[in-house]
């Protein structure tokens, strides 16, 4: 059996940068059926209580999952976030209500038959990259629909379309897949490859599926651990424990994937 169930027990890519702006954004997140969420991480839902007085800058972290997000208010413009190893940051306006479908890695590039290579570090309209959830999304939804409709909705439409997939990655890049998360990124997979695939094989794999090299998802990974893990990461040194060289190497990596220092985030 494919280890796809085991992305899901070993990974949860976190989003931790919404400003709880005096209560006037809010975001939620919410599970999908459960027959989905080998393949889905969750649906999340990103919007202002009140018109905001001043510009917002919503700030997303490296996590390693495909994001198909949209405003509720005009659901005509669907867009696809791939991969990426940097945080990406959308200056927003007074007032917003975005919804959003988070894949677990890997997955969303089998459900609507796409490489993930074409998306990485980058954001495509998902009428150009998958024409059946841009279709979907464009008549499906009624007018400023709730939340408990967005979530049936959604998940009629993906029980459907996974009725319809044959999910078949090579076994191999599960293997893969699954020793990262273990190794919490702390690995050189591309030194320990499964048996059978060359490391170029295996690049070819993660480019597919995934957008990048195992090196890169891997950082990703390492990335995601330390920021749940203790805030004393700096003091108790843990970023050693995870594979950095040094703390100038961390604090470089870091601030690259999240946009802040790890004393900004840790110690405010």
């Amino acid at each position: 059996m494919q280890r796809i169930h085991n992305i899901r027990a070993l990974y949860s890519p976190v989003q931790p940068c919404v400003k709880q702006a005096a209560g006037e954004v809010v975001y939620r997140e919410f599970l999908p059926d459960v027959r989905l969420q080998d393949f889905i991480y969750c649906y999340w839902q990103l919007k202002t209580e009140y018109p905001l007085t001043a510009p917002y800058h919503y700030r997303v972290v490296a996590d390693g999952c495909i994001d198909i997000f949209f405003e509720l208010h005009d659901p005509q413009h669907p867009v696809v976030m791939g991969f990426s190893d940097t945080y990406t940051e959308f200056p927003l306006g007074p007032t917003f209500n975005y919804a959003g479908i988070r894949f677990l890695p890997g997955m969303f590039p089998q459900l609507y038959r796409v490489n993930a290579a074409e998306l990485a570090h980058q954001e495509a309209l998902l009428e150009d990259v998958a024409p059946v959830g841009y279709h979907f999304l464009r008549e499906g939804l009624p007018g400023h629909p709730t939340v408990t409709a967005i979530k049936s909705m959604l998940d009629k439409h993906f029980l459907v379309l996974l009725s319809k997939t044959d999910i078949h990655a090579d076994s191999r890049f599960y293997e893969s897949i699954d020793l990262i998360l273990r190794t919490s990124g702390a690995v050189s997979i591309e030194k320990e490859v499964p048996q059978g695939i060359s490391s170029r094989q295996l690049r070819r794999l993660f480019a597919e599926y995934i957008g990048d090299t195992p090196k890169a998802f891997s950082n990703v990974v390492r990335f995601q651990q330390i920021l749940q893990s203790s805030p004393e990461v700096l003091k108790n040194r843990l970023y050693l424990d995870a594979g950095y060289y040094d703390q100038a190497h961390f604090i470089k990596a870091f601030k690259r994937l999240y946009g802040l220092t790890p004393s900004q985030v840790f110690e405010k």
